[in-house]
C-alpha cells in the first residue's frame, strides 16, 4: 500500500453515501470499487463519488481483484457474516458497519476469525466519535463526576428510514431494533462504564411506527420505543430510553453520568457539556456549560454529528500504523450480545442474565 488507501465499498445504499462524503474529506483516501446488486444504488454511489469506479459482481470478486487496500461493509445487517468471509480470507483492512451481525453465532464466528488478524478490522461504532460524546467520555474517565454510579442515555428521534427492499422493517433482517439501532448505545455504555454487563432488562414495544405498513402481507415487527436497564459487573447501572417517534425533540441524544461528586450531561446536536457538582441541600447551584465544536465540513457530510468523519481519521491512522484499532470485532460482538439480551427480555418480559448467552 502506498500513501493512498484504495477503498472498496460493499453495499452502496444510504449509509454508504455518508461514508463516501466523509472519505472524500479524508486525505489519502480513494474510492476505487463498489459492490451492490441494485443498479440504482450503484448509480447513486457513483454520482456521490463523482466518477465511474469499477463495479464487482460480489465481495469475492472484489477480494480477488487485488485493487483495494480497505473495504467498507455497508450492506444490510443480515449480509455481514457472508460478505466478510472472502474479504477476511484476502487479508484486507475492513471497516464493518454496525451491527457486526444479526445473530450471536454469526457475531461470535466473525470475532473468532478476526482474533490474531494481521490487518485492521474495525467495527463501525461511530457514536464514540461524535466530538461532544468523545469529550464527555474523556471527562467521565478523568473522574469529573467522582466515582461513576449511574449512566443514562436517551435517544428520541425519527422513525427508521426507507431502505432498499424494505429490509429494515423486520427483526429477522436487522437483528431487532435493540441490535440494529441500540448496539451504538450499548457500546457507549461499555466504553463509559469500563466494565462488562451482567444482566439486562428491557421493556419495549412496537407502538406507533409502521403499524399501517404491510410487506408481502406482513406487518413490521420492529420495536419503536423501549426502556432498557443494564447492570454492570462493577456495580454501575445504565439505562437507555429510546423513542423513534420523537423527531421533534430539541436534542436527539442526551447522555447523563452521575457520580458521587457531580452530574455531567452531554447534549447532541446542541454540542453542550453541562457540569453540575453537588452543592448540598438549598445551596446555590454551580452549573458550568461548555460547547464542543465540530468541523463544519464534517457536520455537513452526514447525519451523525461529525462522527463518521472522525472515525475515518482514526481508521486511516490505524491502517497506516499510526494509531490503535479502537473498536474491535470483540466490541462489536459484545454490543450485539447486549442487544440480543434486550430483545429477548422485551419479548419474554424477564431479566436476561448475560451468562445465558455465554458472556
Amino acid at each position: 500500500m502506498g500513501d493512498t488507501i484504495r477503498w472498496g465499498i460493499v453495499g452502496a445504499g444510504m449509509m454508504a453515501i455518508e461514508h463516501i462524503a466523509n472519505l472524500k474529506l479524508t486525505p489519502g483516501s480513494s474510492i476505487v470499487a463498489l459492490v451492490d446488486p441494485v443498479a440504482t444504488s450503484i448509480e447513486r454511489a457513483q454520482a456521490a463519488i463523482g466518477a465511474d469506479v469499477t463495479v464487482y459482481a460480489d465481495p469475492a470478486a472484489l477480494a480477488a481483484s487485488g485493487t483495494v487496500d480497505a473495504v467498507l461493509i455497508a450492506s444490510p445487517n443480515f449480509t455481514h457474516h457472508e460478505v466478510l468471509g472472502p474479504l477476511l480470507d484476502a487479508r484486507l483492512n475492513i471497516l464493518c458497519e454496525k451491527p457486526l451481525a444479526t445473530t450471536l453465532d454469526d457475531a461470535r464466528d466473525i470475532a473468532a476469525r478476526v482474533a490474531g488478524y494481521d490487518k485492521v478490522f474495525w467495527t463501525g461504532m461511530e457514536y464514540r466519535y461524535m466530538p461532544p460524546a468523545a469529550e464527555f467520555i474523556a471527562q467521565v474517565h478523568r473522574g469529573r463526576v467522582g466515582h461513576l454510579k449511574m449512566l443514562s442515555i436517551r435517544e428520541h428521534r425519527f422513525p427508521f428510514l426507507v431502505k432498499v427492499g424494505d429490509w429494515n422493517r423486520f427483526n429477522r433482517n436487522t437483528g431487532g431494533t435493540m441490535v440494529e439501532k441500540c448496539c451504538h448505545f450499548f457500546d457507549l455504555m461499555r466504553v463509559i462504564v469500563e466494565s462488562e454487563p451482567v444482566r439486562v432488562f428491557c421493556s419495549g414495544a412496537a407502538g406507533v411506527n409502521h403499524r399501517d405498513e404491510t410487506y408481502g402481507g406482513e406487518v413490521p415487527d420492529i420495536i419503536d420505543n423501549s426502556f432498557t436497564t443494564v447492570d454492570f459487573a462493577n456495580g454501575v447501572r445504565a439505562m437507555l430510553d429510546l423513542s423513534m417517534f420523537a423527531d421533534g425533540a430539541e436534542n436527539q441524544e442526551e447522555i447523563v453520568a452521575v457520580g458521587d461528586a457531580a452530574r455531567l450531561d452531554c447534549l447532541i446536536p446542541a454540542g453542550e457539556i453541562v457540569y453540575s457538582p453537588r452543592v448540598g441541600f438549598m445551596n446555590p447551584k454551580r452549573v458550568e456549560r461548555s460547547h464542543v465544536a465540530v468541523d463544519p465540513a464534517a457536520l455537513s457530510a452526514g447525519q451523525h454529528h461529525g462522527a463518521t468523519f472522525y472515525q475515518h481519521q482514526a481508521f486511516a491512522a490505524a491502517v497506516r500504523g499510526d494509531g490503535p484499532v479502537a473498536v474491535t470485532a470483540d466490541d462489536g460482538l459484545r454490543a450485539v450480545a447486549i442487544g440480543i439480551a434486550a430483545e429477548i427480555s422485551a419479548r419474554e418480559h424477564r431479566v436476561v442474565e448475560m451468562g445465558e448467552l455465554g458472556l
